[in-house]
């Protein structure tokens, strides 16, 4: 299974964060903003689009990330720039 195919729901993008960052979150701190979550720092930020862009190939657009507030917002921008809708 591709990272793609594995992080196209959000239960994935968790279970990717969990496995590579080793941060367990919930559904409901994905959707909880950043500042909120006790765990996230800008390093797991850094580390999380180099590991899709290394995973992937592709460039993730940094910017639209870092306008992200929560780690849903991000897992929907991740989606959209590998050409599929936020699921």
């Amino acid at each position: 299974m591709s990272l793609l195919e594995r992080t196209a729901d959000l239960l994935g993008f968790l279970d990717l964060i969990r496995d590579e960052l080793g941060l367990d979150l919930s559904v409901q701190e994905a959707e909880a903003d950043l500042d909120a979550l006790p765990a996230w720092d800008s390093v797991h930020l850094l580390r999380l689009v180099m590991l899709i862009e290394q995973e992937t190939g592709r460039r993730i657009p940094v910017a639209s990330v870092l306008q992200a507030r929560s780690i849903a917002q991000i897992h929907a921008h991740v989606v959209a720039s590998a050409g599929g809708g936020p699921r």
